[in-house]
């Protein structure tokens, strides 16, 4: 995984490096140390034929336990970009596990400018 926090507090992310890298994670560290709210953005879903492995699924709910109370509060959701109505709907149900997890919701748009539109209007609830 990567994340690109240049436009902090729109940081976007991307599943293409596989899943809690060292250096993934510790930009996601990095942006939660700001103690400041942002919006996490993803034009990409995870591949289907890519899960995570064992050792990758612990490390991660490890690396969320330790960083749940920060999770929950500086990052207001993740917007994920999806330009199939019926690949949004289906991400539906998984969003609700999404947000059981890791602490913030997942929001499925179907484009960039969207995603942009959702981030900011999540951005002016919080008064950023």
């Amino acid at each position: 995984m990567s994340m690109d926090s240049s436009g902090f507090p729109y940081v976007w992310f991307s599943y293409a490096d596989g899943f809690g890298d060292d250096e993934g994670m510790g930009e996601f560290e990095r942006n939660l140390a700001r103690q400041k709210p942002f919006v996490i953005l993803s034009d990409s879903v995870p591949d289907e034929n890519r899960q995570p492995s064992h050792e990758e699924r612990k490390r991660l709910s490890l690396w969320m336990k330790a960083h749940k109370a920060d999770l929950r509060r500086f990052v207001l959701a993740m917007v994920v970009v999806e330009p199939n109505a019926v690949k949004r709907l289906a991400f539906a149900a998984f969003g609700v596990i999404f947000e059981k997890f890791w602490g913030y919701p997942m929001v499925m748009v179907e484009s960039r400018d969207a995603a942009m539109a959702q981030a900011e209007t999540l951005l002016a609830k919080v008064g950023r």
